[in-house]
């Protein structure tokens, strides 16, 4: 049982280090803290060496389409009532006077 470094089990895997400590974090990685370090037993690589790199993709979804999205958006932007302005044009203005002259 030999224990490694994140550093050294990234190197192994081929990613990066700070994905390593990801793994930890998340519990798909056994290790041992010292201090601030992890330290990984390199047999529990085996665990986490054949998953993919990257995001798995989201499930597709049989009843939406992006044009179905798009319809959406355009329903509820469009149902929304559009402010009027005031009608400040149908109101006569007054005519200003300065205080004090006839």
């Amino acid at each position: 049982m030999e224990w490694i470094s994140t550093q050294q089990a990234a190197e192994k895997l081929g990613v990066n280090d700070s994905r390593i400590r990801q793994m930890v974090r998340a519990g798909q990685l056994p290790a041992q803290q010292i201090g601030r370090a992890y330290l990984i037993n390199e047999s529990d690589l085996a665990l986490v060496a054949d998953r993919k790199p990257g995001r798995p993709p989201k499930p597709k979804d049989e009843g939406e389409s992006a044009t179905g999205a798009a319809e959406v958006v355009t329903a509820t932007t469009e149902a929304k009532p559009k402010r009027a302005r005031k009608a400040t044009a149908a109101k006569p203005k007054k005519a200003k006077t300065k205080k004090g002259k006839a």
